[in-house]
C-alpha cells in the first residue's frame, strides 16, 4: 500500500475541543503510523501547547506551528529549522501609531512571550505551558527582537482601525487576519509568506513524499493553503466557507464526530 504524509489541523479538526484528542482517533492514528505513514502537526498554535499532541501520538516527524512560521522538530538533529518572523519595527510602529485602538497585545519568538499586559482574560490565549519566557511591559522596553507571530486584542468595534493601518502603511510586507466571530476583535499580524502551505511543502521534501501523497486536514481559513498545496485536501463538515470551496472533499462529519479516522478508514480499506 502507498504510504502517505497526512497534515493534520489541531483546534476544529484533530481535537475534540481546544485540549482534547479522544482516545479512539489517537489509538487509530498511532495504527496507521505503524503501517508506514507519517503524521505531520499543522497549526496556528505555538510548539509549547501542541507538544502535547505531539507526544501522545509519538510523532518523530517536524511540526508546524504560528500557521507556517515555524516549523522543527525536536526529535531529528538534521533537520534545519524554519522561521519566519515579521520585523520588530514594523511591530512597533503598528502598535504605537494604533495604542488608542488596542486594549491588549502579545508578541511570541520561538516558545518564549512578549506580553504587554497580564490579565486574566488574556491566560487562555497565550498557552503559557511548558515552561515559556514570559515578559510583560511595554514593547519598547520588552521585544528583542522580530516576532514569529504578533495578536492584537483590539477595544470592541475598533480593530478595523487598525487592519485599515496595516493595509495601507504595510501592504505586502505585513499581513493581518481578523479571527472572526465571536473573537472579531482579535487581529494577528504575520508575513506574506507564512502559511501552512508553505510549511507543509517544506516538510513534504525533507521527508521525500510528492504532493499526490499529501493528505490534509482543516476547517479554517488559515487552513486553505495547506489544502491547496496537498494532493487531497480536505474540510471537516464544522470548516469554514471559504475552505469548503476550495476543498477537494468536504466531510459529512466534524471534529466532535471522529471526522479523521472515519475518512482514512474508509479511504486506506479502499486502497487496500
Amino acid at each position: 500500500m502507498e504510504k502517505y504524509l497526512i497534515a493534520l489541523d489541531l483546534d476544529g479538526t484533530l481535537l475534540f475541543d481546544w485540549k482534547t484528542l479522544k482516545e479512539e482517533t489517537k489509538n487509530y492514528l498511532l495504527d496507521i503510523s505503524k503501517q508506514g505513514h507519517k503524521l505531520v502537526i499543522a497549526t496556528g498554535r505555538p510548539f509549547r501547547s501542541s507538544e502535547r499532541y505531539y507526544n501522545m501520538l509519538q510523532l518523530d516527524t517536524p511540526i508546524i506551528n504560528y500557521n507556517g512560521g515555524l516549523v522543527t522538530s525536536k526529535n531529528d538533529k538534521n533537520f534545519e529549522c524554519f522561521s519566519l518572523k515579521v520585523d520588530k519595527e514594523f511591530i512597533l510602529d503598528i502598535f504605537e501609531k494604533n495604542k488608542k485602538y488596542i486594549k491588549n497585545a502579545f508578541g511570541e519568538i520561538g516558545d518564549d512571550i512578549y506580553l504587554l499586559h497580564d490579565t486574566e482574560e488574556i491566560r487562555p490565549l497565550i498557552h503559557n505551558f511548558n515552561g515559556a519566557q514570559l515578559t510583560i511591559g511595554d514593547f519598547k522596553n520588552t521585544l528583542p527582537g522580530s516576532t514569529n507571530g504578533f495578536i492584537i486584542i483590539a477595544n470592541e468595534g475598533q480593530g478595523q482601525f487598525i487592519e485599515d493601518y496595516v493595509e495601507k502603511h504595510y501592504k505586502n510586507r505585513v499581513l493581518h487576519r481578523n479571527w472572526g466571530n465571536e473573537y472579531s476583535f482579535i487581529i494577528e499580524l504575520f508575513t506574506p509568506e507564512t502559511n501552512k502551505g508553505n510549511g507543509i511543502e517544506y516538510v513534504s521534501k525533507y521527508l521525500g513524499f510528492e504532493k499526490n501523497q499529501i493528505i490534509a486536514f482543516g476547517d479554517g481559513h488559515n487552513d486553505i493553503e495547506m489544502l491547496e498545496y496537498a494532493g487531497l485536501g480536505i474540510a471537516m463538515s464544522n470548516a469554514h466557507p471559504s475552505l469548503k470551496k476550495i476543498a477537494d472533499i468536504i466531510l459529512n462529519d466534524s471534529n466532535k464526530e471522529n471526522g479523521i479516522e472515519k475518512f482514512l478508514n474508509k479511504f486506506f480499506n479502499k486502497k487496500i
